[in-house]
């Protein structure tokens, strides 16, 4: 089977000819993809095959697909389950290479469906087939005007838009919605069960496609992550955005029975930083969805700065700044030479704030709207102008306030920065819509102020992970190395847990800083151990099967003098013989620690996304602050240090309240050496964590580490 490519893609997606097998006038689905087909003009080039009725929709049918006379590029297989095989086979063997399957009963029904599903991809795959489905609706191009679907109502108009649905039911709400709110769709794919062509197959396609600005994907499971991941950072860079609705956003925990980690990487929150690293913008409703996406669409990737408000009505300035707050979307405060300029332009009575209100001065004067989009425009704080004021839906022949929609546009044309309309309501985006803003040359309204700022907030927060991205990219290309090239001579046991006397020992030649340590295996072992260290000390039990040792009272904290120590070695060891059939390594004495920050560094491996990083507040407060961020790794310096300014306890490596500002260049470069560790130790590793990593200015160190293998793991080392 040949590698799924955006190249192999485009003969299924841009076909020159379709085959409806299994054509049928008792069949609704049959009647809608050939009546599709019809309107669009593309009946020259669909033929209908039924191996029992040689007329099929008042056409001439053919019995096999083998006697259509031209190349079929796409069979839309209507058949049942029980020959789809077969059909299948004479497709294959009359020279068709995608097969976009209607039926049900595969992969999401069951184990008998998952095994018809399995033996559908390698039937498929041993006649060099690509399948679209099963259990879907097909799909449309709006661009070329081929529909190879059987949803009903599609629009004639093409956009910027492609949309992805894992939902074929779903899909058709999806696409009246885009077309009232005039986000025009480029092409519309229904995915069904993906069992060979996924979310990440098409969104390379559409990356290339250049028809395509923006991607809009519905769906409720990631397939094939490796493949997403590598079409969504191919999207990112080329400035094309990728919106995603994502539903089933559990709380079911990927807890590890070790680590504290596990807490903090659930199925969601995994899924929620995957898409922050990929620069995906991920959103709540159908709405949201496809506003952004054709916001995205209309201004690209913005440069650095935030939203600029011109607008007709003083209240929709304060609802926008209520939702702006809300939201996180910065308004920037417009700088001294911008408010000399909207100085001379504003009535006496305005006042002079972002956002702006230009009064009803503007219905007098447009040119008052004209001159403050442009002075907007061109502040450096401001990246992109929203200009409010009303559109028409309805209506026909001249407009009577087209004039502000013309002056809006004279601004817009002055300036290199997008500037768009904002309505202060969501409602249609009709041809007479398009026709003013296109009179007024205005490239795009967007509806609801709410749901714009929303829009607006997502468009940011991708806008500037490109950014960070590219930075990354360019940083790679001037100092090139992988991360996670690291090596460490690793214990033959990779089972089960390892000691965190074993673990101490990895970090170490990882590079990574610990806190030094003696593992005392006597009382004057650890006597002696205590006395060069010369501080107050800690006492732990170290064993590979007592990992929370303070739970058992296996740890002394503050040990002061010889016989201080010895009662503590006794009663560390004491404790660690309670618990049955523990191994005791012996007794670890380090020195005591205090002041600074705790950070907990930690992974899991979750079973689709690979090794997630965990950063949070350490210690105690795991679990009790839900402050954490995660990554996959490797993770490189510049990467964390964005990721540690995400945390909300954040202001504590600043040094809040006279405390010691962190070094967090190298707080960033031990992290990443975490992460490049846990890259290292490979598929088998269940968790690794540092809790507390300490940070006190440039002073950092592991105080405590441990490490679990998957069941199953291999024994040995490789």
């Amino acid at each position: 089977m040949s590698e799924i490519t955006p190249e192999r893609l485009r003969s299924l997606f841009r076909p020159r000819s379709v085959a409806l097998v299994g054509a049928s006038d008792k069949s609704m689905f049959s009647q809608l993809a050939f009546g599709n087909l019809t309107q669009f003009g593309f009946l020259e080039h669909t033929h209908l095959v039924n191996p029992r009725n040689d007329v099929v929709h008042d056409r001439p049918a053919v019995a096999r697909i083998a006697d259509i006379e031209e190349p079929v590029d796409v069979a839309f297989l209507q058949v049942p389950q029980a020959v789809t095989l077969d059909a299948l086979t004479e497709a294959a063997e009359a020279g068709v290479r995608n097969a976009v399957i209607l039926s049900s009963g595969y992969g999401e029904a069951g184990a008998d469906g998952k095994r018809a599903e399995a033996e559908l991809v390698a039937h498929a795959e041993r006649l060099g087939m690509l399948v679209l489905g099963p259990n879907h609706l097909g799909f449309a191009n709006f661009v070329d005007q081929i529909p190879v679907t059987s949803i009903p109502g599609l629009p004639r108009r093409s956009g910027p838009i492609a949309l992805l649905s894992q939902s074929g039911a779903s899909s058709s709400a999806m696409l009246d919605f885009a077309t009232m709110s005039g986000n025009d769709l480029s092409y519309m794919v229904t995915l069904g069960n993906e069992a060979m062509i996924t979310a990440g197959h098409a969104l390379e396609f559409f990356v290339q496609d250049e028809s395509t600005r923006a991607i809009a994907i519905f769906m409720e499971t990631v397939r094939q992550p490796e493949v997403f991941r590598r079409a969504a950072l191919a999207a990112l860079e080329a400035g094309k955005a990728v919106v995603v609705l994502k539903a089933g956003s559990s709380q079911l925990a990927a807890r590890t029975a070790a680590a504290h980690t596990g807490a903090l990487v659930g199925d969601d929150r995994t899924v929620d930083a995957m898409f922050r690293d990929l620069g995906v913008i991920r959103v709540d409703t159908i709405e949201d969805m496809l506003i952004t996406a054709g916001l995205a669409a209309h201004t690209g990737p913005l440069g650095e700065g935030g939203l600029g408000i011109a607008s007709i009505s003083g209240g929709a300035c304060d609802i926008i700044a209520d939702r702006a707050e809300d939201g996180g979307v910065a308004l920037p405060e417009i700088g001294a030479p911008t408010r000399e300029r909207l100085g001379e332009i504003m009535p006496g009575y305005g006042t002079i704030q972002n956002p702006l209100d230009v009064t009803g001065a503007a219905v007098i004067d447009p040119s008052i709207f004209t001159r403050s989009v442009v002075a907007l425009a061109e502040d450096p704080a401001i990246a992109v102008v929203a200009a409010v004021t009303g559109v028409p839906w309805q209506g026909e022949g001249p407009w009577q306030s087209q004039y502000l929609v013309s002056a809006i546009g004279a601004g817009a044309q002055a300036v290199s920065k997008p500037v768009l309309i904002m309505n202060q309501i969501q409602q249609p985006v009709t041809a007479y819509t398009k026709e003013i803003l296109e009179i007024g040359g205005v490239p795009g309204v967007v509806g609801g102020l709410g749901q714009a700022v929303t829009a607006f907030g997502g468009l940011f927060r991708w806008s500037e992970r490109r950014r960070e991205h590219l930075a990354e990219l360019e940083a790679e290309r001037l100092s090139p190395g992988a991360r996670g090239a690291v090596s460490v001579e690793l214990p033959a046991e990779r089972s089960g847990a390892w000691s965190e006397h074993v673990v101490r020992g990895v970090l170490a030649q990882a590079g990574i800083p610990i806190v030094p340590a003696v593992l005392a295996g006597s009382e004057d072992e650890a006597v002696e151990a205590a006395a060069r260290l010369e501080t107050p000390v800690a006492l732990k039990i170290a064993s590979p099967d007592i990992l929370h040792k303070s739970d058992i009272g296996g740890v002394r904290l503050n040990v002061t003098g010889e016989d201080a120590v010895r009662a503590a070695y006794r009663a560390v060891r004491a404790a660690g013989e309670t618990v049955d059939g523990a191994r005791l390594e012996g007794v670890l004495v380090s020195p005591m620690r205090s002041g600074g920050v705790e950070l907990l560094v930690g992974a899991v491996r979750d079973p689709d996304w690979g090794a997630v990083l965990a950063i949070a507040l350490g210690g105690v407060f795991v679990e009790v602050f839900e402050d954490s961020v995660l990554t996959q790794v490797p993770v490189s310096p510049a990467r964390v240090r964005q990721l540690l300014r995400r945390l909300k306890a954040a202001p504590l490596l600043d040094g809040v309240r006279g405390g010691t500002p962190a070094d967090v260049d190298r707080l960033s470069e031990v992290i990443s050496a975490i992460g490049d560790l846990v890259h290292a130790l490979g598929d088998d590793l269940e968790s690794l964590e540092v809790n507390p990593l300490r940070v006190d200015g440039g002073d950092i160190e592991a105080l405590d580490a441990l490490v679990t293998w998957r069941a199953g793991a291999l024994a040995d080392a490789h």
